[in-house]
């Protein structure tokens, strides 16, 4: 008969003890397979519990296969093959993620302070949505996004960016990396889809990982190359033109026209217009769109909030022509939104109440005094004279050229020797060995001042070697 013994104090109940007991024993090959099985009467007198007891135990092992109940027999045990044998004894518990590197400056990721965010206003507006929309918010959302947060982007985009466009033609996500799936799926992938080099190296293995034909594009000073866009077979271009990532050049509209030419030259072409952080501009008036421009519907406009707001708010947006629209609900309107509607419904009101624009004014001055305060200290630091700062007048990240015979592969490995992580322009380009060298790309947004001057004199050290 079976004996087994049970903790009443342990929070497991009964029957779930007894189950785990016969399971063991099971696996262990101490209950051999066709082996019977005592009765639920009997096995309950034998251990001094409920007949109930035993009955859910013997359920819950025949609901898994580890025993069957044979009609007016009784209850065996099932023939159990045991798993494969590991190659290796490395179980997941036994493997740890690999710990981040602790940098002492880092200048290649770009933060958003804890002060920057704007807390109080956030919560006050989740709470309220949670109060006004009730039962809504376990409703889902159209897969287009929240009419609501729709409108409110489209006002936004009216009075700030000079752009009339209607809720329909907004598309929201959650971030524009699944912006850049849908628009493949869209679009298709048997189209040639086309990437500045150098560039945001993320887009390009986007457009690889998802198997369609990729072209980089050089740039000149304008931006893109026209000419060398018309050399290639591309259907698709993907560029940044109110603020390129990393070289910070501005799009002239002589070339914004040639590329709106090349667009309408041939049916089934389009320019994927991102418009990451055109909000960040110190100097004059934003840049107009070249959505805007486009008289023929062959641009789609990408934008996010995770630039302005903070990188945890994955929410971004585009714009699609008419054109494309019913194209779209055909073929992709059977898509659930991605975003929470905890969260669309929370950003409407941050962008109707006028919260956001207050915050991008707000952040507009930090940012800019920030990027004084670090070009300051470079140009009066250790580095005076030994630096030039370029393409300082738009975004979260400006270049700085360093006077130095070091190749970029030795300065990144000797800066990182001394806590210092470096993002080098080089590192953007196709091939590296036609890119410039010794120009970093400084992201500046987290940079923390107090340790900039030590990071700086270990800079001017690493140069001076």
């Amino acid at each position: 008969m079976l004996t087994y013994t049970f903790e009443k104090t342990n929070g497991v109940s009964l029957y779930e003890q007894l189950y785990r007991h016969i399971k063991s024993d099971i696996l262990a090959g101490t209950l051999a397979a066709g082996e019977k099985l005592p009765s639920k009467r009997a096995l309950a007198a034998h251990l001094e519990v409920s007949v109930i007891t035993v009955k859910n135990a013997y359920e819950q092992l025949i609901a898994e296969g580890y025993i069957c109940g044979v009609e007016k027999r009784g209850y065996y045990v099932m023939r159990i093959d045991q798993p494969l044998t590991a190659a290796s004894d490395v179980t997941a518990e036994t493997v740890d993620e690999p710990p981040e590197k602790t940098w002492f400056m880092d200048f290649v990721t770009n933060s958003t302070a804890a002060e920057y965010f704007p807390f109080a206003t956030w919560s006050k507006l989740l709470r309220q949505t949670i109060l006004e929309q009730d039962t809504n918010l376990l409703r889902p959302t159209p897969s287009t996004g929240a009419v609501e947060l729709r409108q409110a982007i489209a006002a936004y985009l009216h009075q700030f960016r000079g752009m009339t466009v209607s809720p329909r033609q907004i598309i929201v996500g959650a971030g524009t990396e699944t912006l850049y799936l849908l628009l493949i799926q869209l679009l298709g992938r048997e189209k040639c889809y086309a990437v500045e080099d150098p560039g945001y190296s993320k887009i390009g293995r986007i457009y690889r990982s998802n198997q369609v034909p990729l072209r980089h594009v050089a740039l000149d000073e304008s931006g893109l190359s026209y000419e060398a866009l018309c050399r290639t077979d591309a259907d698709v271009v993907h560029i940044s033109p109110s603020h390129h990532y990393p070289t910070g050049i501005v799009m002239p509209i002589t070339r914004r026209h040639e590329l709106l030419r090349w667009a309408n030259e041939q049916e089934g072409r389009y320019i994927l217009e991102d418009d990451y952080d055109s909000e960040f501009r110190f100097v004059g008036r934003p840049i107009p769109t070249l959505f805007s421009d486009d008289e023929h519907q062959h641009v789609i406009y990408l934008n996010t909030f995770s630039k302005t707001i903070a990188p945890s708010i994955r929410i971004s947006y585009m714009l699609l022509p008419p054109r494309l629209l019913e194209h779209y609900r055909e073929k992709l309107g059977f898509y659930a939104c991605t975003v929470s509607s905890f969260e669309q419904y929370t950003l409407a009101q941050f962008l109707s109440r006028g919260y956001y624009e207050k915050h991008l004014n707000r952040m507009r001055k930090r940012y800019h005094q920030k990027r004084d305060a670090v070009i300051d200290c470079i140009r009066t630091g250790p580095l005076a004279g030994r630096a030039e700062i370029m393409e300082q007048d738009a975004g979260l990240h400006f270049l700085m050229r360093l006077d130095t015979a070091l190749p970029d592969e030795t300065l990144r490995r000797r800066a990182a020797a001394h806590g210092l992580r470096l993002a080098l322009l080089s590192d953007y380009y196709q091939q590296r060995e036609q890119a410039p060298q010794h120009v970093l790309v400084v992201n500046y947004s987290g940079i923390e001042l107090e340790k900039l001057p030590q990071a700086l004199t270990r800079l001017a050290e690493i140069i001076k070697e």
